[in-house]
């Protein structure tokens, strides 16, 4: 154990009941409130804890605690409001791996949680250390504390002696682990936002007298809303604002409001909080803008002090339909249509957008929650609440940015598998800052690593608001296609053209009909009509004779789904015949999505109402219709896919790529690019393949390395090397082909000669075979953590750019989609004849490389290029690691941002 554990951050988090408690290191000066929290205990409680009611247990338990640090120890407390609530620790005596743990909760405080929490903090703390297992001693009668470990999720053998019971706790924090510990985080999040999105009481704060204020715009909506709950304004100088009584204080209310709404002026937002916070108010939702540093610094720090989740600042408010409440606390110009969807979002003005298009549509809305600066509440919130709340069945985010996207991954993964979460993917112009980057790994971007990020989670991320509303419509009214194969049905041949193309652009299959199919059809259709991919049913095709159409293409097995392109025409007119009722009559037959296109319709999507209740979605554009099937094809897809797992390895030496990394950053404090030997060395920690080497730092020494190294044709290659180079070839520092003593002289001489004061050494390798040359590399990302880049290699690799990501650690899946993705997948399975590569080297490659950034956090970066590929397996040709000093940080352990 090092001293780091004195500096651990102050955190919060949530217990089981929603209450904000605040975790962080025992201090010496705590001392008095150690010994309180044991001498407040009951006779009982104490004899469970410390298997006696000694009067000096305390005093010898405080002493324990807050006495100095010794290697192998901490103890961790928590507090809520400046008490001390609950207290835990562990030692390992400074010999193991092994931890003795304890933990004690304060009278009235057992079954919220207290316990669980502080032990969650323990673990992440402990494994960061090294430490492999807890072990602690109990009366086998303290039921509360072995209930605790057991359910934990953590593997925990039990050993009975007489009236004890050892239990041995392994800290393998394995995918049980954390599901256990989402479902504990899920619990205590949708608790903690209740008097948030539920309140029985609301409170405007700085709503004035005077239209025109965003605080009586709020009380207005409020009001006009049908809020249910009690309602106050606070406002010194007014008795009543819109019939609404007006208080002159938060303190002053004659209740304490479960939410109180604040758009007073950004200097006094936090003594506002602060008054909150004191009152017992349960619930920010700050609208006000402009905040300083310094201000934000002190609302969030009276949030957390006092328990209050917030939502802002800087935001449009908050809305739930649900009759029960009917809170609409916002300043948009009308209310949200009640409905199904939840909608979070960061800006004000994308939140008017879709609450106006998701109420035209007639999808409505379940909750609205715009985040603003999202200081607290954030998409992660507010996903688990939709997962929770009984009403919602598809999910809309605008995110501009993350505080912890694993955690969101692993939330998005769960609830995306219950309804659709859709997104829309903003800020893609950072792909233009790839041209400086300095070499390959660098080149990921945010934009591909948020497309990394919804990919694996199963989020569909669509380019712009209309992209994702009309996304929204096929979701919320069709069921899945089965698979991208669509059949196309029109009443004109240029429509079935121009929906033709936009199928193909999606990435949708057109399969051709097959021959019963088209007896099939042209047995209903009027003459003239053309029976292929698409189905030209001509301007003289009847209602019923298109519904006939629509109902035999349901029942061919051959195509997922259908777009019908319609025009209105002279001749549907003349005979009455209404072409769209042929898809709405009788919706509940088709197991299959419908999607209509209509040149003429005045609006980009709209929902056409059906039989039964059900609708159908038109589209003024065929790409409009075409990228909502792509989008729902893909959603099913995922869908269908088993959740992937991360295969175990052989051959990991994890310890000794520890020790590499510390031993290079004890002698490089600040990081930089490791060695060629220290590189190959802990590569070879992951058994990662690589072609033979040696280095030489004279020209006696090349010559040698080059004939132990020569290969059957008797070639071998030169690489300059020194601190910070990074394109051997763009610096001209790389000899192919060498044959002999006299060429290999030649070359070092050469290197030498123009890299003077620079050259260190050369890397001699014998000349790789012929093969498929690519890339791999990693990306440790601060904010998203490692992400694993693949694609063509080779001098092109970042001219080209044809590279995919994936977020680590890899699934099998995973793994696959990266190789499956670059446009050069062709040439690994074998094009235009030749044999496929070594894909299950080329796995194996990718799956070592993740679990290395996984293992390691001071891996900023990882290029391997080339990689040689062939059907005999997968080779690294040149690899380059840099190091940083970074601390492991637990993603997924429990605490508020």
């Amino acid at each position: 154990m090092t001293d780091d554990t004195l500096s651990r951050p102050t955190v919060h988090a949530l217990l089981a009941d929603g209450t904000t408690v605040c975790i962080r290191p025992v201090r010496r000066a705590d001392h008095d409130q150690v010994q309180g929290l044991y001498e407040e205990m009951s006779p009982e409680h104490l004899r469970l804890r410390f298997f006696s009611a000694s009067p000096r247990s305390a005093a010898s338990a405080a002493d324990r605690a807050c006495a100095p640090r010794h290697p192998g120890y901490l103890a961790l407390l928590a507090e809520t409001e400046g008490r001390l609530v609950g207290l835990a620790e562990y030692d390992t005596e400074g010999v193991g791996d092994t931890a003795e743990i304890s933990i004690a909760v304060a009278d009235g405080l057992h079954h919220r949680g207290v316990g669980t929490l502080l032990v969650e903090h323990l673990v992440s703390a402990a494994r960061a250390e090294g430490v492999t297992a807890f072990v602690a001693d109990a009366l086998s009668e303290n039921h509360e504390v072995l209930r605790l470990f057991s359910d934990l999720g953590l593997r925990t053998a039990r050993e009975f002696e007489g009236p004890e019971v050892r239990c041995t706790i392994d800290l393998d924090t394995s995918d049980t682990y954390l599901t256990a510990v989402e479902e504990r985080g899920r619990g205590a999040d949708v608790a903690s936002m209740e008097p948030l999105l539920r309140p029985k009481s609301v409170a405007v704060v700085g709503a004035g007298r005077k239209p025109g204020s965003v605080g009586r715009a709020i009380l207005h909506q409020l009001h006009a809303g049908g809020y249910t709950g009690r309602l106050f304004a606070v406002n010194p100088a007014a008795h009543a604002i819109l019939g609404v009584p007006s208080h002159p204080s938060v303190s002053a209310l004659p209740v304490t409001p479960d939410l109180a709404v604040l758009a007073v002026p950004a200097a006094a937002v936090p003594g506002t909080a602060e008054e909150c916070g004191k009152a017992g108010v349960r619930a920010l939702l700050v609208v006000t803008a402009g905040l300083d540093a310094d201000q934000a610094r002190d609302l969030l720090a009276a949030c957390r002090a006092h328990g209050m989740r917030l939502v802002g600042p800087n935001c449009l408010g908050i809305s739930n339909t649900d009759p029960q409440y009917g809170l609409d606390a916002t300043f948009a110009a009308a209310h949200p249509r009640p409905g199904t969807a939840g909608v979070a979002v960061q800006s004000g003005g994308v939140g008017i957008a879709l609450l106006d298009g998701m109420s035209r549509l007639g999808i409505g809305i379940s909750s609205f929650v715009s985040l603003g600066d999202k200081y607290d509440v954030s998409g992660n919130d507010m996903l688990q609440w939709w997962e929770s709340d009984g009403r919602t069945d598809l999910a809309l985010l605008h995110l501009e940015s993350f505080g912890s996207p694993r955690a969101f991954s692993r939330t998005a993964r769960r609830v995306t598998r219950r309804m659709p979460v859709l997104t829309v993917d903003a800020g893609r112009t950072e792909a233009g800052r790839r041209a400086a980057a300095s070499h390959t790994a660098a080149a990921a971007t945010r934009t591909m690593t948020r497309g990394a990020l919804f990919t694996q989670a199963g989020i569909t991320a669509a380019r712009s608001i209309g992209e994702l509303l009309e996304t929204a419509a096929l979701m919320h009214s069709q069921p899945l296609p089965a698979g991208p194969r669509v059949a196309i049905v029109t009443n004109a041949g240029g429509a079935g053209v121009l929906a033709a193309d936009a199928c193909a652009e999606a990435g949708l299959q057109l399969p051709a009909p097959t021959p019963e199919l088209i007896d099939d059809l042209l047995a209903v259709l009027p003459d003239g009509a053309a029976v292929g991919n698409p189905v030209d049913a001509t301007a003289a095709v009847t209602e019923e004779q298109l519904t006939d159409c629509l109902d035999r293409i349901m029942r061919y097995g051959g195509v997922d789904a259908v777009l019908v392109a319609l025009v209105p025409t002279a001749v549907t007119a003349a005979t009455g015949d209404d072409l769209v009722r042929a898809l709405t009559r009788a919706p509940g037959r088709r197991v299959k999505p419908v999607a209509a296109v209509r040149l003429e319709q005045g609006l980009p999507v709209e929902l056409l109402p059906a039989a039964k209740g059900a609708t159908v979605p038109s589209y003024a554009e065929p790409q409009a219709a075409a990228r909502a099937l792509a989008h729902a094809a893909r959603r099913a897809a995922w869908l269908a896919r088993p959740a992937g797992t991360v295969p175990d390895l052989d051959g990991v030496e994890a310890d000794r790529a520890h020790a590499v990394v510390e031993a290079y950053l004890d002698t490089h404090p600040d990081g930089g690019w490791l060695t060629p030997r220290e590189c190959a060395e802990l590569l070879g920690c992951y058994g990662i393949p690589q072609v033979a080497w040696a280095w030489a730092d004279t020209e006696d020494g090349a010559v040698l390395a080059a004939e132990r190294l020569r290969g059957a044709d008797g070639r071998v290659v030169m690489k300059g090397h020194w601190t910070g180079l990074l394109h051997k070839s763009a610096e001209h520092a790389v000899h192919l082909d060498l044959r002999g003593e006299a060429q290999v002289r030649a070359a070092f001489r050469d290197l030498e000669t123009r890299f003077a004061g620079l050259l260190e050494g050369v890397v001699i390798q014998p000349l790789a075979a012929r093969g498929t040359e690519l890339f791999a590399g990693v990306v440790q990302d601060q904010v998203f953590g490692p992400l694993v880049l693949f694609g063509l290699g080779g001098t092109a690799t970042e001219v080209l750019a044809d590279h995919a990501a994936r977020l680590a650690p890899l699934t099998d899946h995973d793994v696959h989609d990266l190789i499956t993705a670059p446009r050069c997948a062709p040439l690994l399975f074998g094009a235009h004849g030749t044999a496929p590569v070594d894909l299950e080297g080329l796995e194996q490659l990718l799956l070592r490389l993740s679990r290395m950034a996984s293992d390691l956090p001071q891996l900023a970066e990882a290029d391997f290029n080339p990689v040689l590929a062939t059907p005999g397996g997968v080779t690294v040709l040149d690899a380059r690691v840099r190091l940083l000093p970074r601390r492991p940080q637990d993603p997924y352990l429990r605490r508020l941002r």
